[in-house]
């Protein structure tokens, strides 16, 4: 398990859970709910913030807000 903030541009990964904090509702309202995919579209020069792609549009999150979500990573491996 990693935290969004670890992820880099471009990949997807699905929301698992989130530490407990007050950003929590916060973020629940703007659709980052545990099974979610996300994908990580950019990052700022500097780390922050992070622009994400989840719920069918476009969210930007500051550093501190993206170590609070834990995330699973999707498996790409291709098996026959």
């Amino acid at each position: 398990m990693k935290r969004l903030s670890e992820i880099k541009i471009g990949k997807t990964v699905i929301i698992h859970s989130f530490e407990k904090d007050e950003i929590f509702i916060k973020l629940m309202e703007m659709g980052c709910i545990p099974g979610e995919k996300v994908r990580v579209e950019q990052i700022a020069p500097l780390g922050d913030p992070i622009s994400i792609s989840v719920a069918g549009y476009n969210l930007s999150l500051r550093i501190n807000e993206a170590e609070k979500i834990l995330v699973e990573e999707l498996d790409t491996s291709i098996s026959k």
